[in-house]
């Protein structure tokens, strides 16, 4: 996560000639505040120069009509009004006046004038509950305040923790370098300020969906005009003999980030089962604390299935260049204490056990209220279930995808907002289908890894440029069409092909 940068290039308040805008945008500051002048559509525009998720560089991103995407994470501005319109970027940015005398353009202060004002849809519910307290529930409701929903708002959420950033749990935070303060999606006296009735350590035990009624464990009663279903995913759990021990942990929730984070720093051995994108962002970051990291997986790549066997061994070199040991081809067998067993036959220590073997969709809930289910929650083009007045969104939900042409069910956090946001403005009567190409990233190391589409199989990888060198855009074929794009420092490219797949139809 970058910092606040010192004022960059001129200082708009004195003028900048307006060839100064040829290339279509210039990075300056009005006093201490960097800000980025753009030309879009004919019209001149000037916002926040850093993006309000990671503080990524806007400069060095991508205007598509009147909005600019961020180069590190994809979120995008509203260059009009400064709304964050594509999540992970919660935060609107500021907007600032540009006017253009004597052949220069100046920028001097904000615009108080550019606030949506738009009306809610008429007959809109009266109470809204949202089951789950992860990255589709807090999107949700946070989009239904933004957009001026003033009616009884309850999210009902098992974590123990109010809505964190989930990413930072395995990569920052895990890694020593990241204090907790980062975590909090919002503060605690946000959901008291929006009227949001968070109810922490609350596990929902059915719903009725003709009374239109959710129960919670401790007999708890909400009724609801709508209902958002985000109960998101779960860790798939070790079978093995010794999996229950107190030294073997998974990594999905702030409890277990500190649980492993309190075990690590008592001894100085880790095993981390599975070479998932989970299973190496804990091995970085554990190795970022000084940890002797052994990795075991029945791949015979790390990450092959997804990203394909010339990433996937890049990968792994870069991870035993920074001293992970790679275990592939294995399971365990058991745990023992600190020994972990291999069915080959060799024996690790371990102060520490990660499994990071995949997770599954949390679908009792929808089982139970009668929704229609096929690897995941069934929903429509406007996230709406099966059962009318009820919606899901995150990791749960499986929806048309216009791009591939199928129902697809994606695992990734900018998605889970991303639906979050979509079925909040549709549960009070807009009309939004979900046609979001699926983004994520990864981290491990100084390496950053993009990867915009959806694409379960291919019949052919596209390399451009040098994996090794780290500068490399991969693109992933079936029949003649690239179905989604991985990259490292390739940032511009990749939100253009993000532009191209939005266009695109199955």
């Amino acid at each position: 996560m970058a910092e606040e940068q010192a004022p960059s290039g001129p200082d708009l308040t004195k003028g900048v000639p307006a060839s100064a805008l040829d290339g279509g945008k210039l990075l300056g500051h009005v006093g201490d505040k960097n800000v980025l002048m753009l030309r879009a559509g004919g019209d001149l525009f000037a916002i926040d120069a850093l993006c309000s998720h990671y503080h990524g560089p806007l400069s060095e991103g991508l205007v598509v009509g009147t909005t600019v995407r961020c180069p590190w994470h994809h979120a995008c501005f509203d260059l009009r009004s400064g709304e964050a319109i594509r999540a992970p970027a919660l935060s609107s940015l500021s907007v600032w006046r540009v006017e253009e005398r004597d052949g220069l353009l100046f920028v001097q202060d904000k615009r108080t004038d550019a606030q949506d004002t738009r009306p809610l849809p008429s007959g809109g519910p009266d109470r809204i509950v949202i089951v789950g307290g992860g990255a589709a529930g807090f999107a949700a409701a946070e989009m239904l305040r933004r957009r001026g929903y003033q009616g009884s708002l309850v999210m009902l959420s098992a974590d123990t923790a109010a809505p964190v950033d989930r990413p930072n749990l395995s990569k920052d935070y895990l890694a020593g370098s990241g204090p907790e303060a980062w975590l909090p999606l919002r503060s605690a006296k946000y959901y008291e300020k929006a009227n949001i009735d968070l109810r922490l350590d609350t596990e929902v035990m059915s719903i009725d969906a003709t009374a239109r009624e959710v129960t919670t464990a401790s007999g708890g009663k909400f009724t609801y005009d709508r209902l958002l279903l985000a109960t998101g995913a779960e860790p798939v759990r070790l079978t093995i003999p010794g999996a229950d021990q107190p030294n073997v942990h998974t990594l999905r929730s702030l409890d277990d980030s500190r649980a492993i984070i309190a075990a690590v720093e008592q001894g100085g051995r880790a095993v981390v089962l599975g070479a998932s994108f989970i299973g190496l962002e804990v091995a970085a970051s554990l190795r970022t604390r000084n940890i002797d990291v052994h990795v075991v997986a029945p791949d015979k790549c790390p990450m092959q299935r997804v990203l394909g066997p010339a990433m996937g061994d890049f990968i792994r070199r870069l991870h035993e260049e920074h001293g992970v040991v790679f275990h592939l081809e294995e399971t365990v067998t058991a745990i023992e204490g600190t020994k972990v067993r291999l069915k080959g036959g060799d024996v690790l220590e371990a102060d520490v056990v990660v499994a990071g073997i995949g997770v599954r969709p949390r679908l009792a809930l929808a089982e139970q209220a009668g929704l229609a289910i096929d690897k995941g929650v069934v929903v429509n083009a406007y996230l709406e279930t099966s059962v009318p007045g009820i919606y899901a969104a995150g990791d749960i939900a499986r929806w048309p995808d216009p791009h591939t042409g199928h129902n697809i069910r994606v695992e990734h956090w900018a998605v889970a907002l991303r639906l979050g946001q979509v079925a909040a403005r549709n549960m009070i009567g807009y009309q939004e289908k979900f046609e979001f190409v699926p983004f994520f990233w990864s981290q491990h190391y100084d390496v950053p890894i993009n990867y915009v589409g959806h694409a379960e199989r291919w019949d052919e990888i596209v390399v451009d440029g040098d994996i090794q060198a780290k500068d490399c855009m991969l693109q992933y074929m079936s029949a003649g069409r690239p179905l989604a794009v991985a990259s490292i420092y390739r940032d511009l490219e990749s939100l253009e092909a993000e532009v191209r797949m939005e266009r695109e139809r199955a």
